[in-house]
């Protein structure tokens, strides 16, 4: 890893951990997080759980036939309010890959403090949007982090 990267984070086990810092421009004017920036925060802990398995997306542009991801479904439970210079954990897991279907399960703590948790489903698309197989590179690149 190059120094001046940003971190992808880690993995714990089959859980992929991301610290994320909250700011000023992530809060509403009382300075609790706005609640759509969640989606934010889970968007980067899928993102970076993939780069770390090495599955970026630009990678999967790239092939021939392209893929990419697209959510279908998205179930958030807010649970308590995060502020601003709080200092965060997404832990994000996927549990299922079964044809072009993605399972994640994540959650977004404060310490021991769960801040909120979701359930998100995707599916790997075409560039025109249609449902395909995930390639095969990714299918094993996942593999090893699928439930059991």
């Amino acid at each position: 890893m190059n120094p001046s990267d940003p971190s992808s984070g880690w993995m714990e086990g089959r859980e992929h951990v991301l610290p994320v810092r909250i700011y000023y421009e992530d809060t509403d004017f009382t300075g609790v997080v706005y609640h759509a920036n969640y989606l934010r925060y889970f968007e980067r802990g899928r993102s970076d759980f993939l780069r770390l398995v090495g599955v970026s997306h630009q990678s999967l542009l790239a092939l021939d036939p392209p893929a990419a991801f697209t959510l279908t479904r998205v179930e958030v439970d807010y649970k308590r309010a995060a502020r601003v210079d709080d200092a965060l954990l997404v832990r994000t897991t996927i549990d299922v890959l079964k044809g072009p279907r993605m399972l994640f399960a994540q959650r977004i703590l404060r310490g021991d403090d769960l801040i909120a948790q979701a359930q998100l489903h995707a599916a790997c698309i075409d560039p025109a949007g249609r449902a395909r197989r995930p390639p095969a590179a990714l299918i094993e690149a996942m593999s090893p982090w699928l439930a059991p």
